[in-house]
């Protein structure tokens, strides 16, 4: 069973050996945070953007990446405290477009079903999740006729996003996941 943690630490100083991190088709990061990931990670952006691009990338999906070593010297580095597996969670179509819940359920069966073989195949135990983009701090206006406008009306974290993420996610054996979230998030 995975223990699912809520977090205000960095994101990007976690000791994770998986970062998931939500994205769009697009190939536009306008998150801060996934901003400096096409910088720390470039590996990583190159083959998210090249699958946006060819149009191989659907939204609802996962796209999978093992990083390679960094050449450092003569030698290789151990990449210090760098996640080996980054998920580039697939959960929107634009970065101006909200999530959809069937994208959101969709991408994380994706994940959770790549995540088995890499903790029965290759030890991962610990994974770092990027939260801030799941987020809609705005609450709902109960006016809006929510069945025509399914598909319009952003996702509510602690009503949708929340709730979804445990679901999907705690059935996984011998897991450690830490969600990062905002500050202005209460744990």
């Amino acid at each position: 069973m995975a223990t699912l943690q809520l977090t205000h630490a960095p994101v990007l100083n976690s000791s994770a050996q998986l970062l998931i991190l939500p994205v769009n088709t697009a190939g536009v990061l306008l998150d801060p945070i996934l901003t400096r990931t096409k910088r720390l990670y470039p590996d990583n952006y190159q083959r998210y953007y090249r699958a946006c691009r060819d149009g191989s990338l659907e939204v609802g999906s996962c796209l999978l990446h093992k990083r390679s070593r960094e050449q450092a010297g003569l030698a290789v580095s151990s990449n210090g405290n760098q996640p080996s597996y980054i998920a580039n969670l697939v959960i929107s179509d634009h970065p101006y477009h909200p999530t959809r819940l069937r994208w959101l359920t969709a991408a994380l069966v994706d994940l959770q079903q790549q995540l088995i073989a890499l903790i029965r195949y290759q030890g991962v135990r610990r994974v770092a999740l990027l939260a801030r983009p799941l987020i809609f701090n705005h609450p709902r206006q109960d006016t809006i006729d929510e069945s025509s406008l399914e598909n319009l009306v952003p996702l509510d974290w602690y009503a949708d996003c929340l709730p979804l993420l445990t679901q999907k996610l705690q059935d996984l054996p011998k897991l450690r996941i830490d969600i990062h979230l905002p500050k202005d998030i209460t744990l």
